[in-house]
């Protein structure tokens, strides 16, 4: 595995325990009102992140955190993005004055301090696993940095997260930031679109499917979590449910592959990394397991393992398109 997509699944599961005590379930915003016109704070992961005015030197830890700060109004205000693997900038950063901070992996802790922070945005809390080398929660504190993870990012909640946790995230960002307006108007539409979907799929009969992590030929499903939540609302029935005893300590284990043609999913879902990556896990499936239904009906939809990451837009975007996929007669 890349280490980006490490960092959802395997490495958080063990850095989750070191970072146990700044997470949580992030909750709705908070602030006192006679200092909300200067000081803000909001929970996430179970701790207060409190900011003086509004932050003006925001760092992005992956591009998908960085489209949801551009759509709630704030791509001035982005100094750095971090684990960008090599894409191109949200065009609407400007891209001589936002700084590169990594590519695969989360920034050093010097890299990050560097830059000088006064917000974090990041999709989990391994991003700030010290032992890693990478700067601590406590360590951007003291740096005058606040901290914030993404709801389904927390290691409390990683395996009952919600694709509506996203909608947690916009109005704590956006209380932060200083943009209610944004994000109530952001929140909202992310609300009506995941009730459309709902609504839309409600009557229909729910194909099976298996999300699976393919690399090489070790197979990895998710069996619980933000991307089993993604599937069970645009309509589809995981083959893996979070009672299995694999998923009982993590979002993701793995599989082999006579358990996968055991299940006969209608649909496989894949999570890649790039157009090669995708290649590579077609191909494997097609040689292997032609006779799994997915397969046969040539049911395979990729989507990009960045847009899955917890507090990013594209959670909405692979939602819209895994509904589409799975119900193609109804959109």
């Amino acid at each position: 595995m890349r280490m980006r997509q490490a960092s959802y699944w395997i490495a958080t599961a063990a850095a989750g325990l070191l970072t146990l005590t700044a997470c949580g379930q992030s909750v709705s915003p908070v602030a006192s009102d006679e200092e909300a016109h200067e000081r803000r704070t909001v929970e996430s992961c179970g701790q207060p992140v409190t900011l003086d005015g509004d932050p003006q030197r925001i760092v992005s830890m992956m591009p998908g955190t960085t489209d949801l700060l551009v759509r709630l109004g704030v791509a001035d205000r982005i100094v750095g993005e971090a684990q960008g693997k090599g894409a191109a900038l949200n065009s609407e950063l400007d891209g001589e004055a936002v700084v590169i901070l990594s590519e695969d992996s989360p920034p050093s802790r010097e890299v990050l301090l560097n830059v000088e922070p006064d917000l974090v945005v990041s999709p989990t809390s391994y991003e700030f696993t010290a032992e890693q080398g990478f700067a601590s929660i406590d360590q951007l504190g003291d740096a005058g940095a606040g901290v914030y993870i993404a709801a389904a990012g927390c290691f409390d909640r990683r395996k009952t997260a919600e694709v509506s946790d996203l909608v947690i995230d916009i109005e704590n960002l956006s209380a932060l930031l200083g943009v209610d307006a944004q994000g109530s108007e952001l929140a909202s539409s992310v609300e009506e679109e995941i009730s459309a979907i709902e609504s839309a799929v409600a009557e229909r009969e729910n194909p099976s499917v298996a999300q699976l992590y393919i690399e090489g030929t070790t197979i990895s499903a998710i069996g619980a979590g933000l991307e089993y939540d993604i599937i069970r609302t645009a309509g589809g029935d995981n083959v893996f449910d979070p009672a299995d005893p694999e998923f009982s300590d993590f979002i993701a284990a793995v599989i082999s592959p006579e358990t996968l043609i055991a299940r006969d999913p209608q649909v496989i879902v894949i999570s890649v990394m790039n157009d090669a990556h995708e290649r590579a896990v077609r191909d494997f499936l097609t040689s292997r397991f032609g006779d799994v239904s997915a397969v046969r009906e040539d049911r395979i939809v990729a989507v990009s393992s960045d847009a899955v990451m917890p507090g990013t837009w594209g959670n909405i975007e692979v939602l819209r398109q895994l509904a589409h996929a799975f119900h193609p007669g109804v959109f």
